[in-house]
C-alpha cells in the first residue's frame, strides 16, 4: 500500500516541477518581447539572479500543485489500486487546468504591460467601474485578440506533451523491509518528509516563513534594473500582490469630488485657484520670519527605527533603555516635545511623508514610478536646496528596499547612501540592515570628509526592528547592570530582553553618532525623532494598569539640539508632529521673507492641534482618525478612561482634505514630471 503512495508522490513532484519551468519560459518571453537586454551576455549575474529568485518566489503558488496532487491522488490511490491506475491521467488533467491558468495570467500580463508598462497593479481594480465593451474592443482590435485566443491551442498542446514527458520519467523503487516496525518507521519518515517538502517549496527553499521571497528581498543587482525586477515576479504572484492591496479610495476619487475638500484647507488666497499650480501642495505657501540661529554647515534629521516616547516617560524610569536620549534631552540647548505624532503608523509612510512634504496616506508613493521620474517643489531637500544645502539620504540597510534608491533622488536628494554599499561586505546585519553602530560609524567617517559644504543629512537607522536577532552579549548589554530594578518576570523573559536590549543598543549608537558629529561640526542642527511608535515594554509588568494608553501607542519621540536654542523657542508648544519638522527648520535658518511650502505651522508658532491620516492630537487629548474615541494625554501609572464624543469624529474634515491632496497628486503624474 505505502509503496503506491511513495510512487505517487514522485509523480506529484514531477507534476509540480512543470509549473516553475513553464513560468521561467514565460519570463524569458516577457524579457525578449519587452526588455532592452535580449541576451544575458555581459549581464550574466543579473539574469541568473532574476531567474533564480523568480523560480523560488513562484513556488509560493506552484507548491500547491504538489500538495493537491498528493492529497487528491496519491493518498486515496494508496488505498484504492484502481484509482492509482488512473492517477497519472487525473494528475495530467489537473496539471493542464493549472497550465491553462498560468497561460491565461501570462497573456493578461503581456497585454497589461503593453498598455501600462508595468506588471499587474492597482489599475486592475479600476476595471470594475470601466466600460467592459471598450475593453473587448481594444483587446480584439489593438491587441490582436483573435490570435491571442488561438495561441491557447499550441500552448496547451506543448504543455500536454511536457507533462507526459515528465510523468514518464522512471520512479525510484520503494524499499521493502522484512521488519515490520522498521518499515512503519520508514513510512512515517517518508510521509513527514513529503509534508515538509511542501512547506520547503512554498517558502521558497526554506522552512522559515519570514524568509519567504518577497518584493523587498529581490537581489539588489536585479532590483536596480526596474524592468528585470518586474520580470522576476511570476504572474500569479503579481496578481496576488494586487489582491492583497485593494485600490485606495483616494485613487478612485474624481477631481470634482476632491476640489471642495482641498479648498477647505488651502490658504484663503489660493481657494478656487490652486488647480493652476503644479500641485495642490504648492498652495501652502509660507514666508519665514527671519533666521533664529546662525546658518549651520550641517543639518541632521535622524530618524531612529521605533525610537519612541514611551521609554522616556517617568513612569517607566526603571527601564534605562533610552538613557542616551535622556542625557541629551536634559541639556540646556535641547528642546523636546513629549506628545509628538509620526506621519505614519509604520516606517515607510512616515519616511515618505517626511521627505515629500505631503502625507503618504497609504498610497505607498515610494513604490509609484511617477514619483521616481521627477519631484515636487514642496519636498524637504528641494526646499533646502534653495537655502544652499546639498542633501544626502543615509539608510542603514539596502536602499533598493522600498525603491528608495529611485524615490529619494526624485524627491531631491543628491545622494542615496545605503549601509549595505558603504559598510564592509562582512558587516553583521539584521533582517533589515547593517547593525546601527557599524552603519553610523562608517556614515560619520564619510560625513567628516565632506567638510564645510552645507549639507542636509537624513539618517535612518534599522536595528531596532524585529526579529530581534542581534546577540546582545556582543553589545555590552547586561540586564542587571542596565535595569536592576525591573520586575523579575521582565528579567527572565528572553523575548522582552531581546526587545529591550536592542532598543538600548540602538539608543547608544544614535547618541554616539550625535556626539561625534557635534565634535566634528559644533554648529550643527540636530532633529531627532522616530519613524513611528513602538511598544518595547508593557505597562502590566510595572504599573498598576494593564492597558497601553493611546499616547503610548501613537507617540514617537522628538528632540532638537543646537547651541543657540532652548525650550523657549517652541512658543510654549506641548504637541507636534513629523509634518512640523520641515517648516521649523526653515524658520530657524532662513532669512526673512524666504518662501517655503508646508501644510502646518513651524514649532516656533503656537500649535493647537495636529492631524495625520492615522491619528489626531490636541493640547489635551489624543485619538485615532476616523474614530470618536479619545484619551487624555496624562502620563500616569493609573488606568486612563477612554472617552467617546457624541458628535462627529474630531478633525475628520481636515484629515480627509489632507488625504485628498495626496490623492490628487497621485492621480496627476504630471505634477511629478519636473526635472531637477
Amino acid at each position: 500500500m505505502f509503496s503506491l503512495f511513495f510512487a505517487g508522490i514522485q509523480q506529484d513532484f514531477k507534476l509540480m516541477l512543470f509549473a516553475p519551468l513553464l513560468s521561467a519560459a514565460f519570463r524569458l518571453i516577457f524579457i525578449e518581447v519587452y526588455g532592452t537586454e535580449k541576451s544575458p551576455a555581459g549581464h550574466w549575474r543579473k539574469w541568473k539572479e532574476c531567474f533564480r529568485y523568480g523560480f523560488w518566489w513562484g513556488l509560493d503558488w506552484h507548491a500547491y500543485v504538489f500538495l493537491f496532487s498528493m492529497v487528491l491522488v496519491s493518498l486515496p490511490g494508496a488505498f484504492l489500486p484502481a484509482y492509482y491506475a488512473v492517477g497519472d491521467t487525473v494528475r495530467q488533467a489537473c496539471g493542464m487546468l493549472y497550465a491553462f491558468v498560468l497561460y491565461t495570467a501570462f497573456i493578461g500580463r503581456m497585454v497589461f504591460y503593453h498598455h501600462f508598462h508595468d506588471n499587474f497593479n492597482e489599475t486592475l481594480w479600476l476595471g470594475k467601474k470601466a466600460e467592459k465593451h471598450n475593453f473587448v474592443d481594444i483587446f480584439f482590435h489593438e491587441d490582436h485578440g483573435a490570435l491571442v485566443l488561438l495561441s491557447f491551442v499550441p500552448a496547451m498542446a506543448l504543455c500536454f506533451a511536457g507533462y507526459r514527458l515528465l510523468l514518464s520519467i522512471p520512479q525510484v523503487t520503494y524499499p521493502e523491509l522484512a521488519t515490520g516496525a522498521l518499515q512503519w518507521a520508514i513510512n512515517a519518515v517518508v510521509f513527514i518528509a513529503a509534508v515538509l517538502l511542501f512547506y520547503w517549496l512554498r517558502f521558497g527553499g526554506t522552512l522559515k516563513h519570514r524568509d519567504k521571497p518577497e518584493w523587498d528581498e529581490i537581489p539588489a543587482i536585479v532590483k536596480k534594473d526596474v524592468f528585470m525586477a518586474r520580470a522576476t515576479v511570476d504572474d500569479l504572484v503579481a496578481l496576488e500582490m494586487v489582491w492583497q492591496h485593494p485600490l485606495a479610495g483616494l485613487l478612485s476619487h474624481t477631481d470634482e469630488e476632491d476640489a471642495a475638500a482641498i479648498d477647505r484647507i488651502v490658504p484663503a488666497v489660493a481657494q478656487g485657484k490652486w488647480q493652476s499650480l503644479p500641485s495642490p501642495a504648492d498652495a501652502f505657501v509660507r514666508h519665514a520670519k527671519g533666521a533664529r540661529i546662525a546658518k549651520p554647515r550641517h543639518i541632521f534629521l535622524i530618524v531612529g527605527e521605533s525610537y519612541s516616547q514611551m521609554p522616556l516617560d517617568e513612569v517607566y524610569a526603571d527601564y534605562h533603555i533610552m538613557n542616551g536620549a535622556k542625557r541629551l534631552r536634559a541639556e540646556a540647548h535641547t528642546v523636546t516635545l513629549s506628545n509628538f505624532l509620526p506621519a505614519g503608523m509604520v516606517s515607510r509612510p512616515a519616511i515618505v511623508s517626511l521627505m515629500t512634504g505631503v502625507f503618504d496616506a497609504r498610497l505607498e508613493l515610494n513604490e509609484r514610478e511617477d514619483f521616481w521620474r521627477g519631484g515636487l517643489d514642496v519636498t524637504l531637500p528641494r526646499q533646502l536646496a534653495k537655502l544652499g544645502y546639498q542633501s544626502i539620504y543615509w539608510y542603514g540597510g539596502n536602499p533598493t528596499y522600498g525603491n528608495f534608491d529611485k524615490y529619494a533622488p526624485a524627491a531631491g536628494f543628491d545622494k542615496v547612501m545605503g549601509a549595505t554599499e558603504f559598510c564592509p561586505p562582512d558587516a553583521p546585519r539584521t533582517w533589515v540592515g547593517v547593525y546601527d553602530h557599524i552603519f553610523l560609524e562608517h556614515a560619520a567617517e564619510l560625513i567628516e570628509n565632506i567638510g564645510d559644504t552645507p549639507t542636509f543629512h537624513f539618517v535612518y537607522t534599522t536595528s531596532n526592528h524585529g526579529p530581534y536577532q542581534i546577540p546582545l552579549e556582543t553589545t555590552g548589554f547586561d540586564t542587571e547592570a542596565v535595569m536592576p530594578n525591573v520586575p523579575e518576570a521582565v528579567k527572565k523573559s528572553e523575548k522582552l530582553q531581546k526587545m529591550l536590549g536592542t532598543f538600548w543598543y540602538s539608543d547608544r549608537a544614535i547618541t554616539a553618532f550625535i556626539e561625534r558629529m557635534r565634535k566634528a561640526y559644533p554648529d550643527s542642527l540636530f532633529v531627532v525623532t522616530g519613524d513611528h511608535a513602538h511598544i518595547p515594554l508593557h505597562p502590566g509588568d510595572t504599573l498598576a494598569r494593564k492597558e497601553l494608553t493611546l499616547r503610548e501607542q501613537f507617540c514617537t519621540s522628538f528632540m532638537m539640539l543646537h547651541p543657540e536654542i532652548d525650550q523657549s523657542i517652541l512658543a510654549g508648544n506641548t504637541i507636534g508632529s513629523h509634518m512640523n519638522i520641515a517648516p521649523t527648520i526653515y524658520e530657524l535658518i532662513a532669512p526673512a521673507g524666504f518662501e517655503y511650502y508646508a501644510y502646518f505651522q513651524p514649532l516656533t508658532e503656537h500649535i493647537g492641534h495636529v492631524v495625520t491620516p492615522y491619528h489626531w492630537l490636541d493640547e489635551n487629548a489624543i485619538g485615532p482618525s476616523g474614530d470618536r474615541r479619545w484619551q487624555p494625554l496624562d502620563v500616569t501609572a493609573e488606568q486612563l478612561p477612554m472617552h467617546e464624543d457624541e458628535g462627529g469624529v474630531r478633525y475628520a474634515d481636515e484629515r480627509e482634505s489632507l488625504e485628498d491632496v495626496t490623492g490628487w497628486i497621485a492621480r496627476h503624474p504630471e505634477a511629478c514630471l519636473r526635472k531637477w
